[in-house]
């Protein structure tokens, strides 16, 4: 028996053929679970084995997830590759004119080198994106405080990218990984 279950409503109706009943008939309303469902006659195959069928919401939510972790972790390496060229000089005088120590500066490879590589893989998902939120903050406080409250000429926030890495790497902090990822969906960290 093919049963499908949508995670919306939590109802679970049979796709196979069932005998006819009509509305009047008391056996026409199933309670299953605590939900009521019908039972209907239908001569179409069940939705499973349709070659044609949509992707299921869990598959859905899986394939955004790893689009997620893609374009954070993506975009975020590459301002750690810059870094890997440039040095992280620049940084450790900031954080100098702080009051904190230059040497950990270094820290910023870690945000983004190696966190955005085990976001791409999807292997300690949520704590790789916590380390990103961390190093976003602390960017937005050396470096971004003056336009914290900043509007662009064409009316937009001035730190909107940002913000997009800030809020999109909580965002997977908030999700995981989802399946289509290294660790999978089981593990503490993803």
């Amino acid at each position: 028996m093919c049963v499908y279950a949508h995670p919306a409503f939590r109802q679970i109706r049979t796709l196979e053929p069932q005998p006819p009943h009509s509305v009047a008939d008391p056996s026409f309303f199933k309670l299953q679970g605590s939900a009521v469902t019908t039972t209907a006659n239908t001569s179409r195959a069940p939705l499973a084995s349709s070659s044609l069928s949509s992707p299921s919401p869990a598959a859905l939510d899986d394939a955004g997830k790893l689009l997620l972790r893609v374009t954070i972790g993506v975009l975020v390496l590459l301002h750690g590759i810059f870094k890997l060229s440039a040095g992280v000089g620049f940084i450790g005088g900031m954080l100098a004119k702080a009051g904190l120590p230059g040497s950990i500066a270094y820290l910023v490879y870690v945000g983004e080198i190696v966190a955005p590589l085990l976001l791409l893989a999807g292997f300690w998902t949520r704590a790789a994106a916590g380390v990103i939120v961390i190093n976003m903050i602390v960017a937005l406080g050396l470096v971004h405080m003056a336009d914290l409250f900043a509007l662009t000429k064409q009316g937009g926030w001035a730190l909107e990218l940002q913000g997009l890495y800030l809020f999109g790497a909580l965002t997977v902090v908030l999700l995981g990984a989802g399946r289509f990822s290294v660790g999978g969906t089981n593990g503490r960290w993803n």
